[in-house]
C-alpha cells in the first residue's frame, strides 16, 4: 500500500458518516492491545480555541523534557498534521504501516461491529502510534462534542473545556446547555477540570457535572487569570497568576488578545497535570507548593514562546500581505474583526471568504464584512461548502456588494490583481479617493479551515489529496 492508497482508504471511510459513540472505538482499541492506556494524557474539548490550547499545552510539556504526542483535527493541508510527536508530524510511511496493521487486525470484527468511521479509525491510529513510540504525555483534542467522541475512551490527568458556543447543532443540540452537556461529557470522576469562563447556560452544566463526579474545577477569571501587557501581529505578552504562583512576561507567538485566555488555560492545565503526577509518584494525595520551582517557570516560558500553530491570524505572504485565519463560527469571526480594528486599521482589507453551508453564515459575516474594503466570496473544493453566489446574495441583503470566484485559487488571483491595481494607481498619484492612512493593502482569507487550507496549498504547502478532508 502506498501513501496515496492509504489516504484514499481512510477518506473512503467517510462514507460511513459521523456516528458518535464509544462502543466501537473501545472494541477496536481492545483488539489493538488498548494502546490508550500506555501514556498519560490531557483531554481538550470546547468550541473555540481548543486547537490553540492543545498546541500550547503540548509545547509546555515538551519544554519540561517530556516526549509529547499531539492529536488534533482537522488538518489544513496534509493529513500528517493531525498526529505529531514533539511537534514532528507522523511520517507518511508510518501512516501506511499503521493503516495496514489496524485494517488487518480488525478485519474479522465486521460481523460484530459496523465499519469504523474515518475519525474512529484515525483516533485508533493516533493512540497506537503514541504507544509504539513511547510518549510520556499525549494531548488529545476532541473531534466533535466530547461525551460520545471517539477520543473519550481515555482517562486523562486533566480535562480541559475551552469557550463553548454554538456549533454542530445537528449533532450536539440546539441550545447552549445541550452543547455544553456534550462537551462536559469528557469530565471523569475526580479528575481535575480546567475551564474557560462560560456563558451562564454552559457554566451551569459544567458546574453540575463536576459536582456529580466530584471533580475539582478551575475556572479562568476565578481560580487563575492573565493580565495582557502587549499585543501585536507577532503575538501577545502577558502575566499569569493563580493562588500559588505569579509568572510575568510570558509570550506566545499567536496573535489576538483572545489568545491570553487560551494561553492561561494551557498553563493551568499543564501545571495541574504535572503536579498531579508528581504527587502520585511520591505518594501524596494532596499538597500544593507555594510557588513553582524556577526550572518549571523557565520551561513554561520557553514552551509557550515556542508554540507553533498555523492558520490563526497568520501572515503567509509579505508581497502582497496575505493573512489567513480559520474563523468558522460567530465568536471566532468576532475575535478576528476586533483584531483587525485594533491592529490593522491602517490597511485596506480585501476579504476572501468561503464558508460551509451548515454554518451560521450570517453570524460569521456580520462582524467581518464591515471591516473590509472589498469582498470576494469563494468556495473550497468540498461538498459542504456554500456556493459563492449564495454568500454574495446574503451579503447583498446585509447591504454589502461583493464579487465571486468559483475557486480559492481564482479568488486569490483576483485579490492579488486588485492589490496590484491599487498599488499601480497610487504610484501614478491616483489616490485622491482613498484616505491617506489606508493605502496599504492586506488580503485576508477566512471563513473555514477548508478555505485557508486550500489557500496554504496554493501558496506553497505540500498536500496529498489535500482537498479531501473529513467533516469535523
Amino acid at each position: 500500500m502506498s501513501y496515496p492508497e492509504a489516504i484514499n482508504y481512510l477518506y473512503g471511510l467517510q462514507k460511513y458518516g459521523i456516528k458518535l459513540g464509544l462502543e466501537k472505538t473501545g472494541i477496536v482499541l481492545s483488539r489493538l492491545g488498548n494502546p490508550h492506556k500506555d501514556f498519560l494524557s490531557i483531554h481538550v474539548a470546547g468550541t473555540n480555541g481548543k486547537g490553540s490550547v492543545s498546541a500550547m499545552t503540548a509545547s509546555v510539556l515538551m519544554a519540561h523534557g517530556f516526549k509529547v504526542g499531539l492529536f488534533t483535527s482537522p488538518h489544513l493541508v496534509s493529513f500528517t498534521e493531525r498526529i505529531r510527536i514533539n511537534n514532528e508530524q507522523i511520517s507518511e510511511s508510518d501512516v501506511v504501516s499503521l493503516t495496514e496493521e489496524i485494517r488487518s487486525k480488525i478485519s474479522d470484527l465486521k460481523s460484530q461491529i459496523p465499519e469504523p468511521t474515518f475519525f474512529e479509525f484515525v483516533t485508533a491510529m493516533a493512540f497506537l502510534y503514541f504507544s509504539r513510540v513511547c510518549v510520556d504525555w499525549a494531548v488529545i483534542e476532541t473531534g466533535m462534542g466530547g461525551r460520545l467522541d471517539a477520543t473519550n475512551i481515555i482517562t486523562p490527568e486533566v480535562s480541559v473545556i475551552t469557550k463553548i458556543s454554538y456549533d454542530h447543532k445537528e449533532f450536539l443540540g440546539e441550545t447552549l446547555a445541550d452543547i455544553a452537556y456534550e462537551k462536559a461529557g469528557i469530565i471523569k470522576k475526580e479528575i481535575p477540570v480546567v475551564s474557560a469562563h462560560q456563558d451562564i447556560e454552559a457554566g451551569e452544566v459544567i458546574a453540575a457535572t463536576v459536582k456529580e463526579r466530584s471533580s475539582p474545577l478551575f475556572i479562568y477569571g476565578r481560580d487563575f487569570n492573565g493580565k495582557l501587557k502587549l499585543s501585536d501581529i507577532k503575538g501577545i505578552t502577558f502575566d499569569y497568576f493563580d493562588d500559588s504562583c505569579t509568572i510575568t512576561d510570558l509570550h506566545i507567538p499567536l496573535a489576538g488578545e483572545h489568545q491570553i485566555l487560551n494561553a492561561c488555560i494551557a498553563t493551568k492545565a499543564a501545571i495541574i497535570a504535572m503536579e498531579r503526577v508528581e504527587e502520585q509518584k511520591i505518594g501524596r494525595l494532596k499538597g500544593k507548593t507555594s510557588e513553582l520551582p524556577s526550572f518549571r517557570a523557565s520551561a513554561l516560558r520557553d514552551g509557550l514562546a515556542s508554540t507553533e500553530w498555523h492558520g490563526r491570524l497568520e501572515i503567509v505572504s509579505n508581497n502582497p500581505v496575505i493573512m489567513i485565519d480559520g474563523a468558522h463560527n460567530p465568536d471566532a469571526a468576532k475575535a478576528l474583526s476586533e483584531f483587525i480594528k485594533k491592529h490593522l486599521n491602517d490597511y485596506r482589507i480585501i476579504l476572501i471568504m468561503g464558508i460551509m453551508a451548515d454554518k451560521d453564515i450570517y453570524g460569521i459575516m456580520s462582524p467581518l464584512l464591515p471591516v473590509a474594503s472589498e469582498i470576494i466570496f469563494t468556495a473550497p473544493d468540498y461538498g459542504r461548502a456554500a456556493s459563492p453566489q449564495k454568500l454574495a446574495e446574503i451579503a447583498l441583503h446585509m447591504g454589502f456588494s461583493s464579487r465571486v470566484a468559483n475557486s480559492v485559487r481564482d479568488a486569490i488571483e483576483m485579490a492579488i490583481n486588485r492589490a496590484k491595481e491599487q498599488k499601480s494607481g497610487r504610484a501614478e498619484g491616483k489616490t485622491s479617493e482613498l484616505p491617506s492612512f489606508r493605502t496599504s493593502m492586506l488580503i485576508l482569507i477566512t471563513g473555514s479551515f477548508y478555505t485557508i487550507g486550500e489557500a496554504m496549498e496554493m501558496l506553497g504547502e505540500k498536500a496529498i489529496l489535500g482537498t479531501l478532508r473529513e467533516t469535523l
